[in-house]
This record gives C-alpha cells, structure tokens and sequence, in this order.
C-alpha cells in the first residue's frame, strides 16, 4: 500500500447517479480509512473480558488484503472488474470469523456487480442485497444480532431507498442510519450482548465502513490518509520469532526465490495452472478463474513460473524475493543461531501422497512442538489476537504432498476461516471444528494415516466432544456478565467456552474454574502453562490440584502461549 496515495475528490454535483470503477476503489479506501480510525473502539466491544477482542483488527487486516488488490488499479474504469478484486483481495486475507464474514460480503457485491462498468441506486440495492444473502449462506448457524442482521437491515434500507431516488448519497445516507439502528437493537436480539451492556462489535465494524463511504461522498474525511502501517510485532516463542524457527538445519532454503504475480488470459485453467505450477517447487498458492488467477509459489528458478505464466496470457504485479538472502540478513541482525534453537523444536510428521495429513493451528511454541509429537504434518502460527488469514491456512493445505486432510482450527473464532481455506482447495479437506487447543490435541489420538479420512474425521468429533477446557487469563474489561462480576486487570477462570471465575488470587480462580469444569469426575487432567509462567510455578499448581484431587492424574507442558497464563484439558 504506497504510503503517498491519497483519497481522490468525492463527486462534486449535489446529486450522485452512477459510480464507475474508480470511484468504487475509494468508497473501498475511504471505509478501510475510517475503519483504522476506530479500530480499537471495535476491539473493546468484545463481549468477554479476554484479550481476543480483535474483530477490529480482523476486519481491518481482511479490508488492507482487499485494498492492497487494488491499491495500483488507477486505470480501472468498470466497477464490477473493480468489485472482483476486493472480494478476491478480502477472501485472501480474511481473518476471524468476522474477516471471513466481511470477505462474503465483498463476494456477494462483486457478484452481482460482475457486469456493471457503472452502477446506479437501483444496482448497489441489488448488490447489498445479494452481500446479505451471501454472508447468511457463508455461516453454518446464523445468530441474529450480530454483523448478519446488520447487513441484513442494510440492504432493505438500500432497497427502500433506490426506490425513492436515483442519488447514491441518498442510498448511502439511508444505509448508515438503518445501520446505526440495527447496531442499536442488537441488544435485544442477543441477551449476551445486553448482559455485557455492548453492542455487537462485528456489527459495528461494518458500520464504520458504511460510514467511512459516506463521510468521503460528503467530504468529510479531515485528514485521514493511507498510512504506512508498519508489520505487526512478529510472535516469538520464549523469545524466538517463528522466521527463527524456520531456518533449515543447513542454512540453505532449497527452494530459495518467492515468485508472486497475477496471470491474466482467457478461458484459463485454474485447476491445470495450480498442478503445474506446483510441480516447480513448493508454497503452492494458486486461485482464481477463467480470466484472472494469483500465483505463489517457492522455487530454484523464477523464471520457470514466469515464462509459464507468459505461455498462457499476461502477466502483471510481479513479485520475486531472494528469501535466502533475507534469511541471511535476519540472522546478522537477531544473531540467533541454529544450533541454539534446534532441540527446542519438534520435526513435523513425514506424510506420503495418499495417507491423511493433519494441519492444525497453535498459539505457542510448547504447543506447536506437542501436535508435531503426536503426528501433525503442518503447524500454523495462530490463536488468540492472531487469527491466521484463509491465504495462510490455504497455503498450508496446498504445501502438504497429500490430498487427504484433517484441518484443526483450534479456536472458535478461525473455524470460519478454516472452512474458507477448505472450499478453496481443490484437495479432499474436513474442518473438524476443535473451538480450543485442549480439544485439538485430543483429537489427535485418533489421527491414523493410513486409515480412512471420513471415519477419523467422525472419530475425532466424538472425542472433542468429551473434552473439557479451562482457560485462565486477564480480565481487558469490567463487566458483569453469566452472575461473575469482573474488575479489568483481574484474573478470570473460563469453563467450555463460559466465564465462571473472577478475582485477585490466581489460585482461587483456577479452582474455581475446576470445579466448573467438573473435574472430580475425570481421569486426566493436563495443564500447558504460557509464556508468562515459570516451569516451577507450573509444577506447584500441578502438585496442589493433586492434593486437592488425589485420583485425579495430572500432567503439565509447556504451552509457550501468550496471554493466557494457563490452557487446562480435563477426559
């Protein structure tokens, strides 16, 4: 995103009729735009107290992706060209289930805009219209009084208003205060949200991006420009970035150059490109249709993909990185070695073409090492305030050498990513939707891969559903909500998904928060301590709940993870 493009000049007339491709590409920047002003204020409408409030942050990353598609397009006239690649753009970078969300709502404008060069009241009526009923579809079990029933609410403003004039400004105008009523009734359409005394923050998201295109028709966008946003603080793991991790045992990457670019022709085969490409090298990301299709791939020779990509039609946005070089560079400046790092990490399992491979999802280093023990063929950096992109769970699924896959997301709020990953691939995928990392790494016990991928998958379910889950953190907010009245900066305990603890005292909490989670009546209960906990604080706590809990057997790991100080799994 260049640091130097500004907003262009809103429509000048009173009146606004039809908006080409041009115009579209600012309403896009001028809701992305408003949409970082308010950020943080979506984030603290996170009904829990924890610090996983990032719808804000999930919706903006997933509104840069689709920007950044279209940050050069200065010579695009035809909107619905336009609207294609924001919704490519916002699929590929969809982040949480409010990212994925707001990636179908982009889908379903692009579609029916498709054949529009401009577009009037009557179209963009139709085109929200069609953006609810794709973001309703793209959710398994719809909850009104969420971003859905704004959306929803949206488009019959828009409807009612297309009916009443031809101006844009007035649809635009209508649609913000349907919206700002919606968001006020959510509420009442959702008892956890006037438990919490908020209102639905993916909700409220959207509407500051209805409201960032209304502000840039009116002029009203003070000095808010594209800025530079610098790359969020990479995770480490005790200290150790995950680029540290990945360096090969013999500094050398086999497949060394990052070769990016759009391919652009006619009649394509997006299926015959991907299986091409793939067979130059590794990181294979291949997506698009019959006109338009984005290529990544990782190997020895760029010009093998480009010359390729010539073969077929034009091609355009070239990228090529010498990662070799970059990891070089990376290592003269953190001065890490190799050597220091490799018995901290765990190999990922060998998986041959046609056995099952698993790819999962975990918040920490301790973590990430556990699933490669018990089998994991890839391992995704991700978890709480670091929602993984549908791009980077897609990748994982094409990098495996296998068509047979079991994806774990391992949080609730990356379930609809996963799932949008899945539907992209051309591969055989089952999302088992392990909503914690407790359930995911019982889940696999019972990974065979040669067995069948159906039967496991339904193996898998059952016993994720015997799982129960703790998790102890620090409280983001005070609220009152499930009868636990919470202070910010408090501990608190959560059992399956529930708050059920609150205090000063760690210890209190955590006992609390066993009993809720009825481990009395359980067998096995294992602790992985995060990044904040010390191995000998982690075996004191494991030695008092033995004492409080004499049958009970009791294991403890280390997790790595952030935030949350312990991640508890009780079978």
């Amino acid at each position: 995103m260049s640091q130097e493009h500004l907003l262009e000049m809103p429509p000048t007339t009173e009146k606004w009729f039809t908006c080409d491709g041009q115009n579209l590409r600012n309403l896009a920047l001028a809701g992305m735009l408003w949409l970082d002003h308010n950020r943080q204020h979506v984030n603290e409408l996170n009904v829990f107290p924890v610090p996983d409030g990032d719808t804000g942050t999930n919706m903006l990353l997933t509104m840069r992706s689709a920007y950044k598609r279209i940050d050069n397009m200065t010579d695009e006239d035809h909107a619905g060209r336009m609207a294609g690649e924001i919704a490519r753009g916002a699929l590929m970078g969809a982040r949480g289930n409010s990212g994925v969300i707001l990636s179908q709502i982009w889908r379903g404008l692009a579609h029916s805009l498709k054949d529009k060069p401009v577009f009037n009241t009557r179209d963009l009526a139709a085109a929200i219209q069609e953006a609810s009923d794709t973001a309703y579809r793209g959710v398994m079990r719809p909850v009104e009084g969420t971003i859905l029933t704004v959306i929803r609410d949206s488009a019959e403003a828009a409807h009612d208003a297309a009916r009443k004039s031809p101006d844009l400004r007035f649809v635009l105008e209508r649609v913000v205060e349907r919206g700002r009523q919606s968001l006020a009734r959510t509420p009442e359409l959702l008892p956890i949200l006037k438990q919490a005394g908020v209102v639905d923050s993916g909700g409220q998201g959207l509407l500051y991006i209805w409201e960032g295109m209304l502000r840039w028709v009116n002029g009203d966008m003070g000095d808010l420009t594209v800025a530079q946003h610098s790359a969020e603080t990479a995770p480490t793991y005790g200290g150790v970035t995950a680029q540290e991790l990945a360096r090969p045992s013999d500094g050398t990457i086999e497949n060394p150059y990052d070769v990016q670019f759009i391919l652009m022709g006619q009649n394509l085969d997006v299926n015959a490109v991907r299986e091409r490409i793939d067979a130059m090298g590794d990181s294979t990301v291949v997506v698009g249709d019959e006109t338009t299709i984005k290529v990544h791939i990782h190997v020895k020779d760029p010009g093998e993909p480009l010359s390729y990509g010539i073969s077929l039609g034009h091609i355009t946005d070239v990228v090529v990185e010498n990662m070799q070089e970059q990891m070089e560079e990376m290592i003269a400046m953190g001065g890490v070695s190799r050597d220091e790092l490799s018995a901290e990490i765990a190999p990922e399992a060998t998986v041959e073409p046609g056995q099952i491979a698993v790819i999962t999802v975990a918040p920490g280093a301790g973590l990430a090492n556990i699933f490669r023990s018990l089998g994991v063929a890839r391992v995704v950096d991700g978890g709480q305030t670091n929602n993984p992109s549908t791009e980077e769970l897609f990748e994982a699924l094409q990098d495996v050498p296998t068509n047979k896959i079991l994806l774990l997301p391992n949080n609730k709020n990356i379930i609809l990513a996963a799932e949008a990953a899945r539907d992209l691939s051309t591969k055989d995928v089952i999302v088992v939707p392990t909503r914690t990392v407790a359930q995911g790494l019982s889940a696999m016990l019972a990974l065979n891969p040669d067995g069948d991928l159906d039967a496991i998958a339904a193996e898998m379910l059952e016993i994720i559903e015997e799982v129960a889950t703790g998790e102890i953190t620090t409280a983001t907010r005070t609220v009152q909500l499930n009868g636990v009245d919470v202070a910010a900066g408090q501990y608190i305990g959560i059992a399956n998904g529930t708050l059920c603890a609150s205090g000063s005292d760690i210890g209190t909490v955590l006992n609390a928060t066993l009993t809720a989670m009825e481990v009395a009546d359980r067998e096995i209960l294992t602790i992985y301590y995060g990044q904040d906990v010390s191995a000998e604080d982690a075996e004191s706590l494991a030695a008092d709940i033995e004492n409080l809990y004499p049958d009970l057997e009791v294991e403890i790991h280390h997790g790595g993870q952030a935030h949350y100080y312990y991640i508890l799994g009780a079978e």
